[in-house]
């Protein structure tokens, strides 16, 4: 499928749907939290290494994910991770013990990564400039809806069918998912411009890339910033149950605003392409983002949790996070323009990373207290802050960096 044109929108379809693959996979079973830790006697500690495992094992294979596409391109390397997310969906599904089941997450993250990383290097492929901050734009606003649908859907069919059926919905659609790139997705990266793939050279271009201040400072911002919002993701389990005292089918009251936050900061950083600079858009969704965290952190310093107090800065935070997302995620890839899919790779890996310490370690830490979960977005989104400051300082305006 070398050159197949492949219009704007339906490629947006297909990357989005690649995309969702993540918020489905930790998502979905998150209201099955109580009935697998019946079935397993599991703890609560242990029931957030489910999470943990598989955002643990999806971080390490964004290392290799871009890479292995820039050697053997973008296509089979999607499809063979689709075929391996399906499986190791089925072995969730069919799990025995616990251990089993944290075996087949972690399967399912070694998998989970391609479309995301990969995807960022097809639009980078296949778009320039502008054209490609808008399509980025269009992905994360089709993306956006799996977050909120994702508990819908884990809640109804925890209720009716129980914890399983949420994994087996995971197997139909990493089976559709891949039906349908196997007959639409075109190959962005031909032969021609291939690299071979070696250890060596890989480690030595990592080293290059991860070495570079502008690059580090890039993807320590759009990490940092993501953690602020993915704090509320990890401990959704003790916010609705614990701190706002709901039940399995109130997810959406969380997430239904989260990502229609999601879908506005996408929406308007689509609309900006062009408009204004790329680096001025990212400033204005930190303006956003601290706004709406400092809001946070003073209405809980004052009042306990309750709806819709506790929830919409959390929403407005998620604007000011798709707002500034795609122009980071564009510098990232324009800074090394010859190893795209490995700078993705770096940038996928530093994502995933601080997204798996933020589930096992800060969110279960933090979950007790709706200010203390304030606080923490407020302190990550500081960091991210510093980063950003620091990238502006160290690569100026004329440079051409957005």
């Amino acid at each position: 499928m070398q050159g197949r044109p492949v219009s704007a929108p339906l490629l947006a379809v297909l990357l989005a749907g690649l995309a969702m693959i993540g918020p489905f996979s930790v998502d979905t079973y998150l209201p099955s939290f109580p009935a697998i830790g019946r079935e397993f006697a599991a703890s609560p500690l242990q029931l957030q290494q489910t999470l943990s495992v598989y955002l643990i094992t999806f971080a390490v294979m964004t290392l290799f994910h871009g890479t292995l596409s820039d050697s053997f391109g973008r296509r089979p390397v999607i499809l063979g991770c689709l075929i391996t997310y399906t499986l190791a969906s089925i072995g969730c599904a069919s799990a025995q013990s616990f251990g089993q089941l944290l075996l087949f997450r972690s399967a399912q993250g070694l998998a989970g990564g391609a479309g995301w990383v990969v995807g960022r290097a097809i639009v980078r492929d296949s778009f320039a400039g502008h054209d490609a901050q808008r399509l980025l734009s269009l992905v994360t606003m089709i993306f956006g809806v799996a977050p909120a649908v994702a508990p819908v859907i884990g809640g109804w069919l925890q209720g009716a069918l129980g914890w399983r059926s949420v994994f087996v919905f995971l197997v139909l659609y990493g089976a559709l998912m891949l039906a349908v790139c196997y007959r639409k997705l075109p190959e962005t990266h031909p032969p021609s411009a291939r690299q071979p793939f070696a250890l060596k050279p890989l480690a030595r271009n990592y080293l290059k890339l991860g070495s570079n201040p502008p690059m580090a400072l890039l993807c320590l911002t759009a990490a940092l910033n993501f953690v602020g919002f993915f704090l509320y993701v990890a401990a959704a389990p003790a916010f609705i149950y614990d701190l706002l005292g709901l039940g399995e089918t109130h997810f959406p009251v969380l997430f239904v605003p989260m990502v229609a936050g999601i879908m506005v900061g996408a929406y308007l950083s689509g609309r900006l392409a062009g408009r204004i600079s790329t680096r001025r858009t990212v400033g204005i969704g930190f303006a956003i983002l601290f706004a709406s965290a400092s809001l946070n952190a003073g209405y809980h310093a004052l009042f306990p949790p309750a709806l819709p107090w506790s929830v919409l800065p959390v929403a407005c935070y998620a604007v000011g996070t798709a707002l500034s997302g795609p122009g980071v995620q564009l510098l990232v890839l324009d800074l090394f323009p010859e190893n795209r899919g490995l700078a993705s790779s770096l940038q996928g890996f530093s994502h995933s990373l601080f997204t798996s310490i933020t589930a096992g370690l800060i969110a279960p830490f933090l979950a007790t207290s709706a200010l203390a979960l304030a606080l923490g977005q407020l302190a990550a989104l500081a960091l991210g802050g510093l980063c950003w400051l620091s990238y502006r300082y160290r690569v100026p305006r004329s440079a051409g960096h957005g």
